[in-house]
């Protein structure tokens, strides 16, 4: 008898407890949990965004916020899977350019009664286009970063080049000519990772005037390739075809692929996102001298295109006052800094750029931060179709113009003639 009179108990006793627990609000014993998916994966952002988590945690007991690792390579299909399924992190780290299907689908918060008046305010509205989609805004934009050229400082100081500077960059032309002095028997001038080559061509050529889609007064969008949009893709092929600056064997490679070379003393310079500087202070020989220099410039200077990193509150949480008020606190100047060097990027916030720690020469970070005022939205943050397009279309046909197997006339043909049909179906 006392034995199922224990277990009557335990039940009575599982039945009240469960009574106390929310079910999927993400509320128990009256303190609220947020989930917050990170996609933080160097070490040091990892330290930094759980440190930051902790600190939150610690000073706010009613609404407790819960770190979940997720990871770049899976993004996309596992944020679908989890919308689609109902379960969603409340707090979700992308990247502007992954938004615009989760955004028109519903999936996303409208951000603009939600954040905090100094959060908006301290971004550039540049920075929040990049998340800006019909009328609504469905992510904080809060880490970029451009493309730089990561350059042999020996190998440069021998040739008596001209180092240039943000305030004094190469031109297109002038970068050719250097890349041609820069080589010799066996060795180039420039290593060109162009494994995708789609987002490197677009967003470089926005400081040549590219913008390649046009979008009409109805709204839809074309592609037109016009003389600003040619002048990037004209200068890699003939560095590849013509000169023989550019190494062809990296032109189908990854940035990480191109070190070894580069360190190896085969390439004098490679084009790279600024991040990667960890990867060099990391795996470089010792004694090995480098710096970081601006891309070259073009007739809109040093403008160039970038997709921010995000944070973004999904739709579905029950809870998105307290969703942005963590957003707030993660993303305060101070906060934003150590986010920021924390991933080797710069922060789109302007008093975050203002802190010291991003203005030192070493690592190139004031080359770095000396060019965020430059970075514009990416050119095709907004078209419907693009990715089927940048797949389908760009890639290979771009792969080929680089490779020398077609000429600029039958890349124009593919980009417009081909892509105008792709994104037309997107557009009906």
């Amino acid at each position: 008898m006392r034995g199922k009179t224990v277990c009557l108990l335990g039940l009575v006793l599982a039945l009240l407890l469960s009574g106390c627990t929310g079910g999927g609000d993400g509320t128990a014993h009256g303190r609220i949990t947020l989930r917050f998916q990170s996609l933080a994966w160097q070490q040091e952002s990892v330290e930094a965004n759980k440190q930051l988590v902790k600190e939150w945690n610690a000073s706010h007991p009613d609404v407790k916020v819960e770190y979940v690792q997720g990871s770049w390579d899976s993004v996309h299909d596992q944020l679908l899977t989890a919308f689609e399924g109902g379960e969603a992190p409340d707090i979700i780290h992308d990247a502007s350019d992954d938004l615009a299907d989760f955004a028109y689908g519903g999936y996303l918060a409208d951000l603009r009664g939600l954040l905090a008046a100094r959060l908006k305010a301290d971004i550039p509205r540049r920075s929040w286009q990049t998340t800006t989609f019909g009328d609504g805004v469905y992510g904080v934009p809060f880490l970029q970063e451009p493309r730089v050229l990561v350059a042999n400082a020996a190998w440069l100081k021998r040739s008596g080049v001209r180092i240039p500077t943000p305030e004094r960059p190469w031109s297109w032309p002038e970068f050719r000519a250097v890349t041609r002095q820069l080589s010799g028997k066996g060795t180039y001038g420039v290593a060109w990772p162009l494994k995708e080559p789609v987002s490197a061509t677009l967003n470089l050529s926005l400081s040549t005037g590219g913008r390649l889609f046009h979008r009409g007064a109805d709204g839809k969008v074309t592609i037109r390739f016009g003389a600003g949009d040619e002048v990037v893709p004209r200068t890699i092929h003939d560095q590849a075809n013509t000169d023989r600056s550019a190494s062809p064997t990296t032109l189908g490679s990854g940035g990480s692929d191109t070190l070894p070379g580069f360190f190896g003393g085969k390439y004098a310079m490679v084009p790279l996102g600024f991040s990667y500087r960890q990867q060099i202070v990391q795996q470089a020989p010792k004694g090995f001298r480098w710096q970081v220099l601006p891309a070259p410039a073009g007739a809109d200077g040093l403008a160039q295109g970038v997709s921010p990193q995000t944070l973004s509150i999904a739709e579905d949480s029950p809870h998105k006052k307290e969703a942005a008020a963590f957003l707030d606190f993660l993303l305060r100047p101070k906060n934003m800094v150590r986010l920021a060097l924390g991933d080797w990027m710069l922060p789109t916030g302007t008093a975050a750029l203002r802190d010291p720690a991003l203005h030192t020469a070493k690592d190139g970070w004031a080359t770095g931060t000396a060019l965020a005022a430059d970075l514009r939205p990416a050119p095709a943050q907004s078209v419907r179709g693009y990715p089927e397009w940048k797949d389908k279309v760009a890639t290979p046909a771009f792969q080929e113009y680089y490779s020398g197997a077609i000429g600029l006339a039958e890349l124009r043909d593919r980009l417009e003639n081909d892509g105008n049909l792709v994104l037309a179906r997107y557009q009906r």
